[in-house]
């Protein structure tokens, strides 16, 4: 509609390292447009009354079938918007640090069609291999963020990025 503001969905995702420090991510794609593919952090859409945590505990689990009982401190927020089948979207995401020595999966997932339509495969990533990439990776800037979590660098406070 003209002159309305689009609501934002909040979501939570999940930078999860193995005990390899590899990071889990997925590669989904749109199905309206499969040349538009990316990686992202696991994670998705927050429900009514969940917490953050919550949120991303549950969306790892739900795509992944991982199922981890400790998140970490958040690392960063991202703001965006993008078009996904043919809609505007914009979402604000929680990005928490999680670590896991288990990464078998505990649980069945649960994609929903629209998940099961977009996603693609998840793979454990060095961080070698996430800056080579030449693929889009969500946020842009995980190369540099991840590598500066790894050598210790990163801000005690969480980050604000938009894209």
């Amino acid at each position: 509609m003209i002159g309305r503001e689009r609501a934002i969905r909040i979501g939570a995702r999940i930078l999860l390292l193995n005990v390899v420090d590899e990071v889990l991510l997925i590669h989904a794609r749109d199905p309206d447009d499969p040349s538009h593919h990316w990686w992202e952090l696991p994670g998705g859409g927050q429900e009514p009354g969940e917490e953050l945590e919550d949120t991303a505990r549950r969306e790892i689990a739900e795509e992944t079938g991982l199922v981890i009982d400790e998140l970490g401190r958040k690392l960063w927020t991202r703001e965006s918007r993008f078009t996904y089948r043919g809609r505007e979207h914009q979402r604000l995401d929680h990005v928490y640090l999680a670590r896991t020595d288990d990464t078998s999966p505990r649980i069945a997932t649960q994609h929903s069609a629209n998940e099961r339509a977009g996603l693609i495969e998840h793979r454990w990533w060095p961080a070698a291999a996430v800056s080579a990439c030449h693929d889009k990776l969500l946020p842009a800037e995980l190369p540099d963020l991840l590598l500066a979590l790894l050598e210790g660098r990163f801000p005690a406070t969480p980050l604000a990025l938009t894209a």
